[in-house]
């Protein structure tokens, strides 16, 4: 088998990878594809490795792989700080502000998002190297897949040295014989992925000074950590932003078919849901619906599933949708109901 140069490494000879997601997106399975791939199939010496915390949907994970010639000896897991490709599976995860760090004038991104690319850069703060943009949520739903399949298509073109076939038949090896229902659909999900991936080459340019490498640091250490290492800091707060836990599905408010039963209330575990004094649907003063806040719905959909009155149904996540329709329980006063005085 004769290996395949890299493009590109760092001091270290290393090739990196490094993907943002939140559980249940696949992330951590497509790190072990890359990884296999690179290794048994592509003549590359390389590990893969995740780190995440609790494991269940909507908490954050990150998936690394290192890749580098053969006869090189890997002798480090440490995250990848300063990745040469970086997959953003969940769009939110820029919002939240924990996907850029490490971006240099070398790293080529891969963002599954329907923004044009120069938000997206913006958003990043990227200058130089490259930016692609590739619905993956969409394509995944259209073909019955997930967005890490469609996203191992878009990060294979992106690279400019991972062999498709090479991730085809590690998918084939993986999926096949446990799930061989669901093979078709992630192999058109990687092939859509690979073909429709948007990619632009960046230019550095004064207005847009690239970023300073820089590696996240805590603020508490050996020295002033708290006694007995007790953690101070409250599990939650009313001012915590959930949505970077949605995996791209929300539900979708119809006031017209509400009967203010409650039942999304008792069944949302994180109180995303408002009800105030108004008009009913019956012309009856009492306690109404008001509006989902958006802000803490982390898209279970436990409420669609509880919804009589198909009041509530399931929708795209879209930042405009939400802003339009999402109600704000922090100093927002409540709508009234149409007629309502």
């Amino acid at each position: 088998m004769t290996a395949i140069s890299l493009p590109q490494t760092n001091a270290h000879g290393f090739y990196e990878i490094r993907m943002e997601s939140v559980g249940g997106l696949g992330a951590n399975v497509a790190g072990k594809i890359i990884g296999e791939a690179g290794v048994l199939r592509m003549g590359l010496g390389g590990a893969n490795f995740a780190s995440y915390g609790a494991e269940k949907k909507g908490t954050p994970v990150k998936s690394f792989v290192r890749f580098c010639a053969p006869d090189r000896d890997i002798r480090t897991t440490s995250p990848v700080e300063f990745p040469h490709l970086l997959a953003i599976l969940h769009e939110s995860l820029i919002r939240a502000g924990i996907a850029a760090e490490g971006i240099t004038h070398d790293t080529t991104v891969v963002v599954n998002s329907l923004h044009p690319a120069e938000e997206i850069r913006q958003a990043l703060g990227m200058c130089g190297g490259a930016l692609g943009t590739i619905d993956a949520s969409g394509i995944a739903t259209a073909e019955n897949s997930r967005a890490n399949m469609v996203m191992l298509g878009a990060m294979t073109q992106a690279s400019a040295f991972i062999d498709p076939e090479a991730i085809k038949a590690v998918i084939s090896a993986t999926l096949g014989h446990k799930y061989p229902q669901l093979l078709e659909g992630n192999l058109r999900a990687f092939d859509r992925g690979f073909a429709e991936l948007e990619l632009h080459q960046l230019v550095c340019t004064l207005e847009h000074e690239p970023p300073a490498p820089h590696r996240a640091a805590s603020p508490l250490g050996y020295e002033n950590a708290p006694m007995g290492g007790t953690i101070i800091n409250p599990g939650n707060t009313v001012l915590k932003d959930l949505s970077p836990t949605r995996m791209g599905r929300i539900p979708i408010y119809d006031r017209s078919l509400c009967i203010n039963c409650g039942k999304c209330e008792y069944t949302c575990p994180d109180f995303c849901y408002t009800f105030a004094g108004g008009i009913d649907h019956k012309n009856r003063r009492g306690q109404v619906l008001v509006g989902i806040d958006y802000r803490y719905c982390k898209g279970c959909l436990r409420c669609v599933e509880a919804c009589p009155t198909e009041a509530l149904t399931t929708g795209d996540d879209e930042e405009e949708y939400v802003a339009e329709h999402g109600f704000s329980q922090l100093g927002a006063s409540p709508p009234k109901k149409d007629g309502e005085t």
